[in-house]
């Protein structure tokens, strides 16, 4: 392929983000060197069918065999869909889909044709992010704390701060924006809080054959079981100290906690697990962070964030308040790694993800540097 990417200068990456929730394909351009963000550049989304997240759904925690095909086929062509529409772009930053994610044993899997979209579209891919970190030890998540930190040094942060997605799975992203780079110990610290959107998502679906508790309306009706939000935080999952990541499906079980439960019941103590573990996790921040600045679909619940305000210390705020769009920001994250791994920039480092020394993680297809 003769498109060539150059080893300095800012760039038109776009990224690609296919989250736990499976609700659909995020893209969104970003202009960035590697080190700094430039600019802001277009957004689109290409939302799963029912059918579709059906697919998705039937494939998640395998490893491999016809059902894992089938997602693999459905992510690619949904992807090759929703980037088709962009252009004048330069690299594209691949997540793709995680069907299952077993860091301490068979590792990561993510799925899409990285390979097969960079020659459909034309455009160099990077991809398969994950792999080199769990190789090296690391959980292979979260990934998008570097970008947070450039995110932190955009709007000027001067103190430390927290960023917390909360999509299918919450994770929580501490910056001392007082280092140079997201590289340097201190500079960060990172790891998954625990389950958010996920079984919300499942049990409104199983019950009700809703996707989702659209703005937090069945919640707001029930009562939060508080014996079963006990036996959730006694799990040996928040014991452990950071780094450390989940699976989707690692609080499956959960959901049995609240199985006796009306739905709106179930759906509020649900819902009051997501904020407790976020309140746990933020007993590791090394300092007390001045804000917490939430992405993600979770941000959209308003009794959550409501759960959240009243269970920290610090404000909390949808990264809006301070000119982030919460929908594409892990978008904007991998076209962020992604120049980050052409030019052979870390991308994770031991505060991130546990990983034994800085890595470079990702798959580079059809991509020259001049």
């Amino acid at each position: 392929m003769s498109r060539v990417i150059s080893k300095t200068g800012v760039v038109a990456a776009l990224g690609a983000m296919s989250g736990t929730s499976l609700d659909g394909v995020d893209a969104a351009v970003l202009q960035t060197d590697g080190h700094q963000i430039h600019g802001f550049g277009d957004t689109g989304y290409r939302p799963y069918s029912d059918a579709e997240r059906a697919v998705l759904r039937k494939a998640l925690g395998q490893w491999h065999g016809p059902d894992v095909d089938a997602a693999a086929e459905l992510v690619t062509f949904a992807h090759a869909e929703a980037l088709s529409e962009f252009d004048q772009i330069d690299l594209i930053g691949l997540h793709g889909q995680t069907l299952a994610h077993e860091p301490r044993g068979r590792g990561t899997l993510q799925v899409g044709d990285g390979d097969g979209l960079a020659q459909a579209l034309g455009v160099p891919i990077v991809w398969d992010f994950r792999s080199d970190d769990v190789a090296m030890g690391g959980e292979g998540a979260p990934l998008a704390p570097f970008f947070h930190f450039a995110c932190a040094k955009w709007i000027g942060a001067t103190q430390p701060l927290c960023f917390l997605n909360l999509g299918g799975v919450g994770n929580l992203t501490y910056i001392d924006p007082s280092f140079d780079g997201p590289e340097a110990s201190g500079a960060l610290l990172a790891f998954d809080t625990g389950p958010a959107n996920a079984p919300i998502d499942d049990l409104v679906q199983a019950r009700l054959g809703q996707p989702m508790d659209r703005d937090g309306k069945i919640a707001r009706g029930g009562a939060v079981e508080t014996g079963a939000l006990e036996r959730f935080l006694a799990e040996p999952f928040f014991a452990r100290m950071p780094p450390k990541s989940l699976d989707r499906n690692d609080f499956a079980r959960m959901v049995g906690l609240v199985s006796e439960l009306p739905d709106a019941d179930a759906v509020a103590t649900l819902t009051a697990m997501c904020a407790a573990g976020v309140a746990q996790g933020m007993a590791h921040c090394p300092k007390p962070p001045t804000r917490v600045l939430v992405t993600g679909g979770g941000r959209h619940n308003p009794v959550l964030m409501e759960m959240l305000r009243v269970s920290l210390d610090c404000p909390v705020e949808p990264v809006e308040t301070v000119g982030l769009n919460g929908d594409m920001l892990e978008a904007q994250a991998f076209a962020y790694l992604a120049v980050r791994v052409a030019r052979g920039l870390p991308t994770s480092c031991p505060g991130t993800t546990g990983v034994s020394a800085l890595v470079g993680g990702g798959v580079v297809s059809s991509t020259r540097l001049a």
